[in-house]
């Protein structure tokens, strides 16, 4: 079963086609990769998709529900997160306080409940920060949790990125190249980590140009080109198709 479904999206940008009718479908409890080269549409897709960016035409069906066009903290009300190539944490709050901010019923976000701080805000925030304290033990950056994001490594604040995601209770979660700039050791780290959540009910799309972690991670891969789907199937039947390796991979695949 399609948790999400995306039928023919386009995307134009002047007279540039992004996405050219692209078709794409993530199955619940799977992990997707969406590869394909520079240029393909991939980030476009997700922007597309995530409410950054309102498509053209086509649809985005989630969950059932049509979402084409809705806006990010609707798409995460609903259970849709996402994390970004280069990573976004508020870089002067701590670990554990960029974590409590992506956590869903923030009672303190209007002006008077803020000042005041009732009883219903102050045991929400300590709700916040015994989740947000769970996820970074779960990530293995609990040792960092009062460090500021701007202090962590590259490959600290990819985890952060993904702890983000998290706190938001999500049913998918879509990554934007989340091994990009990190060595190989956190990279294998961080896909122990995406494996694990799979294994308690979590669904994922990964845009990745690792294609030693998108064999290792990904049920079903999609490859896009000129902004619209070439191939689909398991990594090593695209590996061996011929199209695919003129327009990606290289004849060596």
């Amino acid at each position: 079963m399609a948790l999400l479904d995306i039928k023919g999206l386009r995307q134009r940008f002047g007279g540039v086609a992004a996405l050219d009718g692209a078709d794409v479908s993530v199955e619940q409890g799977r992990i997707t990769g969406l590869i394909g080269p520079n240029g393909a549409g991939k980030t476009t897709l997700f922007n597309a998709v995530t409410g950054a960016l309102r498509p053209d035409s086509g649809t985005v069906t989630f969950d059932g529900t049509d979402i084409t066009g809705w806006r990010p903290d609707r798409l995460a009300e609903i259970g849709l997160s996402r994390t970004f190539q280069i990573a976004r944490g508020l870089a002067q709050l701590t670990v554990i306080e960029n974590l409590m901010l992506y956590g869903k019923r923030q009672q303190g976000e209007t002006f008077c409940a803020a000042v005041l701080r009732g009883k219903a805000v102050r045991a929400r925030e300590e709700e916040l920060r015994g989740r947000a304290i769970e996820v970074a033990r779960e990530l293995d950056i609990i040792h960092v949790g009062d460090n500021r994001a701007i202090d962590l490594s590259g490959g600290q604040k990819k985890l952060l990125e993904l702890g983000r995601a998290l706190m938001a209770a999500p049913k998918l979660i879509m990554l934007d190249e989340p091994a990009a700039g990190i060595n190989p050791t956190l990279a294998k780290k961080l896909g122990e980590h995406i494996l694990a959540l799979k294994v308690r009910g979590l669904t994922f799309l990964i845009v990745e140009h690792n294609m030693g972690l998108v064999a290792a991670l990904c049920d079903h891969v999609v490859v896009l080109a000129q902004g619209k789907r070439l191939a689909e199937g398991r990594f090593a039947e695209l590996r061996a198709d011929r199209r695919v390796q003129d327009i990606y991979m290289g004849h060596r695949a």
